[in-house]
């Protein structure tokens, strides 16, 4: 299937609770074309999750303090929104396929960015989602 819509009509959540990792991570993101939204953990991304109907895909760290880690995170979304795809990324944790969502990516840290964007994108082409209505801005953030 090609890509119809150009990148940037498609939001990507990067949830991580290291700041300056969720920054680094975003901008590569946006920078690959993407429209990005932020999250500090898995509470917050669930609460954006909700009131945003347009959300592409989750790129989302597996150990993160609060109420779910990334993989309890990447469920959820599985079960919650099956359209959403989904990135899971560790240094510490290693996953089968088995041990993660249906259609879902894992990456081991540290991994080359080239193959992040290369994965993002091949995962978006894959994907039947719909694009955001709205180009206002480039990058979300929330806060």
């Amino acid at each position: 299937m090609s890509l119809t819509q150009p990148l940037s009509v498609f939001k990507v959540l990067v949830v991580e609770d290291d700041e300056i990792l969720r920054m680094c991570t975003a901008n590569v993101v946006a920078d690959a074309g993407f429209m990005t939204v932020e999250a500090a953990n898995a509470d917050e991304a669930i609460a954006i999750l909700e009131s945003c109907s347009d959300i592409a895909l989750v790129f989302t760290d597996i150990q993160m303090p609060g109420s779910m880690d990334g993989l309890g995170l990447a469920q959820t979304v599985h079960d919650r929104w099956p359209a959403i795809k989904i990135i899971l990324v560790s240094g510490r944790v290693e996953l089968s396929e088995r041990d993660r969502p249906v259609n879902s990516r894992y990456f081991q840290k540290p991994f080359a960015m080239k193959q992040m964007i290369e994965g993002l994108q091949d995962m978006i082409r894959s994907a039947e989602v719909q694009p955001v209505q709205s180009l206002d801005s480039r990058q979300d953030k929330f806060r």
